[in-house]
């Protein structure tokens, strides 16, 4: 990479110039000398600048930020999760993933963080940064790209500060019991058509069992066990895969797993896009605003506390793992049971 090169001068001296040239491709991208009088003296600053641009990502032919973030996403043998994936791919499309890693600055990941806040909620601008950290995290100890992590966390504290990212809102939105009657009339009416998905009962389901709408695809038939369910692959911030948690049935959410035919390894054997579809395209038919799937969860969780059940007894139900999640229930006060005289509740226990 670098070359020395004695010249005599005009008074008679000589001089030892020491030269870097770096080209990729063909092409010089980087090029710097210096002369001293002394050979050692050269070589000395010719091996300290070969060490200092190595660092900085110079001399590695992989050195921009898209190029280790295309390196974490191949090789992470975790299973990463399609969303975090496709917003990895976004960040290497944009100016900032052509840079190379050793140049990077937190005033470098603020203007990114600038850019994409002219598009997205500061909510959204935060799951951009964190999961670009996790590559800071590791891409340079595992494969050697000069990401600097001090740099990515000065940064995050800034955008902050600025207020270009901020923690999600928790959602407290509960569907009352006159849009549950419609959608599961709605469902239920729909149901009897040749390869219809029974809505009626996932929701019946999800509403009952406070799962998740990826953990009620994923349960097995071989995973249930009268009142307890081996949850697959948990969600789980630190764990995406192999993450199996055995959970508490509530009664009435094993009933709906009664009612459900065994055509297949999985009890409810859907996608869940097709869940998700049907659920909005439903909500938007019947006039029902800001109502998501996973609001079922929620308003069954809450249930659970309205009944007077105590925190470690939700827990076993949920699978939450730490019991500060629960703390945003504290508040609600015990009531008892809404859903006891339901026309829906009699249904599931055969009562009519």
């Amino acid at each position: 990479m670098g070359t020395i090169n004695k010249r005599k001068r005009a008074d008679g001296s000589f001089g030892y110039t020491a030269q870097i040239v770096i080209k990729r491709g063909g092409v010089k991208v980087h090029s710097e000398a210096q002369t001293f009088d002394r050979e050692p003296a050269a070589r000395a600053w010719m091996k300290r600048r070969e060490a200092e641009i190595t660092k900085d990502g110079f001399g590695n032919p992989k050195g921009t930020l898209s190029e280790a973030i295309d390196k974490y996403v191949k090789e992470s043998r975790k299973e990463i999760g399609r969303t975090k994936a496709q917003v990895l791919r976004s960040i290497s499309s944009h100016e900032i993933g052509e840079k190379r890693c050793g140049d990077i600055r937190s005033s470098d990941i603020v203007s990114f963080a600038t850019t994409l806040s002219k598009t997205v909620q500061p909510q959204t601008v935060l799951n951009y940064l964190s999961h670009l950290s996790a590559v800071f995290a590791i891409a340079k100890p595992a494969w050697g790209y000069p990401l600097d992590k001090t740099e990515m966390d000065a940064a995050m504290a800034v955008c902050k500060r600025l207020g270009l990212t901020t923690k999600s809102n928790r959602r407290t939105r509960r569907p009352t019991l006159e849009e549950l009657d419609k959608l599961l009339a709605h469902f239920e009416d729909r149901s009897h058509r040749r390869r219809a998905l029974p809505m009626h009962t996932v929701v019946l389901f999800a509403l009952f069992s406070t799962r998740r709408q990826e953990e009620i695809t994923r349960i097995r038939w071989d995973d249930f066990a009268g009142t307890r369910v081996l949850v697959r692959d948990m969600k789980n911030p630190g764990e995406k895969k192999g993450n199996d948690i055995w959970c508490d049935v509530p009664p009435e959410a094993a009933a709906v797993i009664g009612r459900m035919p065994k055509t297949h390894v999985e009890i409810f054997p859907y996608s869940t896009d097709a869940i998700s579809a049907a659920f909005t395209r439903a909500c938007k038919l019947l006039g029902i605003e800001d109502l998501r799937f996973h609001d079922l969860r929620h308003e069954g969780v809450t249930r659970l506390f309205e009944m007077g059940w105590t925190i470690p007894h939700v827990a076993a139900v949920s699978g939450h793992r730490s019991w500060q999640s629960l703390q945003r229930y504290t508040h609600v006060q015990q009531t008892g049971d809404r859903y006891t005289k339901w026309p829906w509740t009699p249904a599931l226990q055969g009562d009519v």
